[in-house]
């Protein structure tokens, strides 16, 4: 059964929707956003980052002549709809306004005015399962502009800190030709102890140490793992490798990685919206409990996963 109930502050994201099911619980914000704050077990910790102070912001003139006068970008954590390609300032939207809401059978909508200077409308939906541990995350990014918009959804999930991400590559035949891309951003150190791969699977771990890297997949498969807190958080989604353009070098997957948190990103394929076209995408979340982590070899990674 799905209960809400309105909390009047949540840390400091002021007031926001908890809904839960018995099994899992998640809270959204309602006086910013929209945005997830809070995934995880009912009486469990936290999977999303949710350490306003930590993550801090910026701006600068050209942010301020866009969005207004005092205006600032914080990166705020948990899960947001974002537009790529990425682009200074106006992917940069600051999130701060009141959020409305519908209540639906399953879960509820959620939107807000707060992306309107950047010519995006965002919708964020949940739909949870009335007794287990999945839901499903529908969002749409609608352009409001009088301008065509080449652009892509993208889902920024800002985890917490001190696991490891496992992500299945691709595992494709393809002969002569090449079956996989990874996208590196300059910053990102090839060397960098934190990340591995083998012809199964990219691990990615997240520590209190070491500096950012950025990295892209085009995961055909759809589908990721986050190891944290004793928990798995996976997450699944529909691809369209081969039949449509993605950004990023045809990334559909890419992650953030650094000392303060770590981002499991989704990414639509790329479209040209006329005014008022929208692009829907959507994500599938589940939690597990995590027994006898082994991120040795990719038998034992089989191993884990086949356990979910």
């Amino acid at each position: 059964m799905i209960n809400f109930k309105e909390l009047d502050c949540y840390k400091d994201y002021g007031r926001a929707l908890e809904i839960e099911n018995g099994v899992i619980r998640a809270v959204v914000t309602l006086d910013l956003g929209p945005r997830i704050i809070f995934f995880g077990f009912t009486d469990g910790k936290n999977i999303l980052c949710d350490d306003r102070k930590l993550l801090g912001g910026n701006t600068d003139e050209s942010y301020e002549k866009l969005f207004g006068t005092g205006k600032k970008w914080e990166n705020l954590g948990g899960h947001r709809i974002w537009a790529a390609p990425e682009a200074w300032p106006i992917t940069y939207t600051p999130d701060d306004l009141p959020v409305t809401y519908t209540k639906t059978k399953n879960g509820a909508v959620f939107t807000s005015d707060a992306s309107e200077k950047a010519g995006f409308k965002k919708t964020l939906e949940i739909k949870m399962d009335n007794d287990d541990a999945n839901m499903q995350v529908i969002m749409t990014l609608k352009n409001i502009s009088n301008d065509i918009r080449n652009c892509a959804l993208w889902a920024l999930t800002v985890c917490t800190t001190g696991g490891t991400l496992i992500l299945p590559m691709n595992n494709d035949d393809t002969g002569l030709l090449p079956n996989r891309v990874i996208s590196v951003w300059p910053y990102t150190d090839m060397k960098d102890y934190r990340f591995d791969i083998s012809d199964k699977y990219a691990v990615i771990e997240n520590t209190a140490e070491g500096s950012p890297m950025k990295l892209g997949f085009d995961l055909k498969r759809g589908n990721s793992y986050y190891f944290v807190n004793g928990n798995v958080f996976r997450k699944e989604f529909d691809t369209f490798h081969g039949e449509k353009p993605y950004f990023d070098n045809g990334s559909s997957f890419e992650t953030y990685n650094c000392d303060k948190f770590i981002e499991i990103e989704t990414l639509s394929n790329a479209e040209k919206l006329a005014p008022q076209e929208e692009i829907e995408h959507i994500e599938s979340w589940s939690l597990y409990k995590a027994e006898n982590l082994d991120f040795s070899s990719d038998e034992a990674i089989d191993r884990m996963l086949q356990k979910l």
